[in-house]
């Protein structure tokens, strides 16, 4: 099931038509209130969010989906206007998976859903990944430092699993944008080092695992 937010009624008619006519189920909602609702009720796999909304835009609305530990692994596509990078920054950086710039077209956007759809789909093969007191489960998608849950998103899990799987290999920047986050976001360093900032942060003391290496990147320690 995919949830689309999105008030201006035509262009959500015809996002929710698309996809019910390209193998998806998708509900439509036309603000805040109606979405949070169905949220209690059932949860998606995908939410396809407007950030022009009346009430509570959807930014607001994206960081309360991922402050929330239930919610926090849902992929969230953002549709922003076009050329609004100050938009599209604030989405990423506060966890949205991709972003569309408005006007797109539906084929554009069934193909990043099913995009992220992809980077999303669980390992077939259940594998546990440990670092001092951190353990990573990519069957079940959890985290564990110190022995209490913690709830990510999709990229810091990704970059999580990613340092994880390499440890003691230096990443840059650059690197991690082509794999975390593809090449749409090229020369956007900020984001990774805000995603690893609120990674650390989560983490608790095991984000002192993460290691800046000056001038070049970060590394996974593989010692504590």
């Amino acid at each position: 099931m995919i949830y689309c937010v999105e008030d201006d009624s035509a262009i959500r008619d015809l996002v929710i038509y698309t996809l019910n006519t390209t193998g998806f189920e998708a509900i439509g909602f036309e603000e805040g209130a109606s979405f949070w609702k169905a949220m209690e009720e059932q949860e998606p796999e995908l939410i396809l969010l407007d950030i022009m909304l009346p009430e509570e835009d959807g930014l607001s609305i994206l960081k309360e989906v991922r402050s929330q530990t239930k919610f926090a692994d849902i992929p969230v596509i953002m549709a922003t206007a076009k050329g609004t990078e100050y938009d599209k920054v604030m989405g990423l950086d506060l966890g949205a998976d991709d972003y569309l710039a408005k006007p797109f077209g539906m084929m554009e956007m069934v193909s990043r859903i099913r995009a992220v759809l992809r980077r999303t789909k669980k390992q077939e093969n259940s594998k546990i990944l440990c670092i001092g007191s951190l353990e990573l489960n990519t069957d079940e998608h959890t985290v564990y430092a110190g022995g209490e849950r913690i709830g990510l998103t999709l990229k810091e899990y990704e970059l999580l699993n990613l340092f994880m799987n390499n440890p003691g290999k230096v990443f840059t920047r650059a690197q991690l944008l082509t794999q975390i986050w593809e090449s749409d976001y090229v020369g956007e360093t900020r984001t990774v080092d805000v995603h690893i900032g609120t990674l650390r942060t989560k983490l608790g003391k095991c984000g002192e695992y993460l290691e800046t290496v000056r001038g070049v990147g970060y590394r996974m320690e593989t010692e504590q």
